[in-house]
């Protein structure tokens, strides 16, 4: 399976990622984003729903959980599902609020905190660790599935030096 480190320098390095995986990015990718309070989820999500073509607000979930948003890729109308279950008491609420069924191979679902929905969340075909290292961020990329293996393969990014 594909792996990809890097060291992001600030927050143009990590808007850069997130635009360099919108062009990566494929129908049904789920995609686990790991990481502190402010190592930069959301802000590498925001960029890579900008340059995937959403022109609109990007807000975080953290409060409703789930935000749609329709792009195109290859001129077809996708949905990009981002979901922000830090609030989640349980795993439970999870299947509650029906979000599995948000999981399938049309919609590109980007989940932060998917440890909060442990054993009930659908398994990633990314991985993606954002960590603070000083002023920026190291970043690791772990493709678990063939999916994921052939997002990681069109990826085109140069960490800036």
């Amino acid at each position: 399976m594909q792996h990809f480190t890097a060291h992001l320098h600030d927050e143009e390095g990590t808007a850069a990622l997130g635009a360099a995986l919108a062009r990566a990015l494929a129908p049904g990718l789920s995609v686990h984003l790991h990481g502190d309070l402010g190592a930069g989820k959301t802000a590498l999500t925001r960029a890579l729903l900008h340059a995937a073509g959403h022109t609109g607000t990007v807000k975080s979930p953290t409060y409703t959980l789930s935000e749609p948003y329709s792009i195109q890729l290859d001129g077809r109308a996708v949905s990009v599902i981002h979901f922000d279950l830090y609030r989640m008491a349980s795993a439970e609420e999870f299947l509650d609020a029906g979000f599995r069924e948000d999981f399938n191979g049309d919609n590109i679902c980007i989940v932060e905190w998917p440890e909060k929905a442990e054993g009930v969340l659908p398994p990633p075909d990314l991985n993606l660790f954002l960590n603070v290292a000083g002023h920026g961020r190291d970043v690791e990329l772990q493709a678990s599935t063939a999916l994921g293996n052939s997002c990681l393969q069109r990826l085109k990014f140069a960490p800036n030096m």
